[in-house]
C-alpha cells in the first residue's frame, strides 16, 4: 500500500507540472499508459476482455473520468495536496449514495465522522485564504462522481475482473480525453513528455499494488493507509512546488482525514 501510495502521489504532482498542458490532453496520456498495460495484462493472464456486465462498466467509465477530469482542473487552483485530500471525501458521498440506492445502512457514529470531515472543509475554505473557489468547488464536484463511482462497481460486483472495470475506464478516457484534446493541444517540450507518459506507469502501479494489498491483508488494516497518499502528496508539493500550508489548512486537513480513517475502522467492524 505504501508502493500503491506513492505512486498516486507521484502522479498527481506530474499533473501539477504539466500545468502548461490542457486537461484533456493530460487525461489522454494518463489513460493510454494504463490502457496500454492494462489491455496487455488481460491478455497475457486470458480474461475475457469486454466483460459481462457491459453497460454498468461503462457507466462507471463515464462517472470516473468527468471526476478524473475535475480533479486534473482543480489542481490548477489548488495546493495538490490539498486537491489529494479534499477528493478522498468521496467515500462520504458514496455511503450517503449506498444507503438510497443499495439500501445499505449506516452506524450513527459515521454519520457524526462525515460531519467532522465536512467541518474540516469549512474550516479549510472560512479561514485559509489559499484555498481559491472555483478549485474547491472543482474538487467537491469529483468527490461526488467519485462517490457515484464506488456504487456503480458494487453494482458490477465480483462479475467483472477488476482489471476489466480499469480497462473499460482506460479505453474511455483515451478516446474522449483524446478528441477533446484536439482541438486544445498544446506541444510538449523536454520533462513534459516523460512525464505525460509517466502518468500511465504510475497510474497502473498505484491500481496494481493497492490491489495486491488488499488481497494479502485484512481490509481494516490495509485502507487507512491509503490516505498517506495526502502525506506524501503534501510534502512533495511543498519541495518540489514550494506549496505553503497555513496552520488552518492543517487542521482541515487533519480533520478530513482523521473522520475518514476513523469511518473506514468502524465500517470494517
Amino acid at each position: 500500500m505504501i508502493i500503491s501510495t506513492f505512486s498516486f502521489a507521484l502522479m498527481n504532482v506530474s499533473v501539477k507540472y504539466l500545468y502548461r498542458i490542457p486537461t484533456f490532453q493530460i487525461v489522454f496520456f494518463r489513460c493510454l499508459g494504463s490502457l496500454v498495460l492494462a489491455t496487455t495484462y488481460i491478455l497475457v493472464k486470458g480474461i475475457p476482455l469486454f466483460g459481462v456486465k457491459r453497460r454498468l462498466m461503462f457507466l462507471r467509465a463515464v462517472l470516473g473520468l468527468t471526476a478524473m477530469c475535475l480533479f486534473f482542473f482543480s489542481l490548477k487552483y489548488l495546493n495538490v495536496g490539498t486537491a489529494v485530500s479534499l477528493r478522498y471525501i468521496a467515500p462520504i458521498f458514496a455511503a450517503i449514495f449506498a444507503v438510497f440506492f443499495l439500501r445499505e445502512k449506516l452506524k450513527k457514529i459515521q454519520w457524526l465522522f462525515f460531519l467532522t470531515a465536512f467541518a474540516g472543509v469549512l474550516v479549510l475554505k472560512g479561514f485559509d485564504g489559499n484555498i481559491n473557489t472555483i478549485g474547491l468547488s472543482l474538487i467537491l464536484t469529483a468527490s461526488v462522481f467519485s462517490g457515484m463511482v464506488y456504487v456503480v462497481i458494487r453494482k458490477i460486483g465480483v462479475s467483472d475482473h477488476p482489471a476489466v472495470v480499469v480497462n473499460y475506464f482506460m479505453f474511455v478516457g483515451t478516446v474522449v480525453g483524446g478528441l477533446l484534446a484536439i482541438s486544445v493541444w498544446v506541444q510538449p517540450n523536454g520533462l513534459e513528455w516523460a512525464f505525460l507518459f509517466l502518468l500511465g506507469i504510475f497510474g497502473f502501479m498505484g491500481q496494481l499494488y493497492m490491489t495486491k494489498a488488499f488481497q494479502i491483508a485484512r481490509t481494516n488494516l490495509v485502507a487507512p493507509l491509503k490516505y498517506i497518499e495526502v502525506i506524501f502528496t503534501i510534502c512533495i508539493g511543498v519541495i518540489w512546488f514550494q506549496e505553503a500550508y497555513t496552520i488552518y489548512s492543517f487542521i482541515g486537513l487533519l480533520m478530513i482525514i482523521s473522520a475518514l480513517v476513523l469511518n473506514t475502522l468502524v465500517k470494517k467492524d
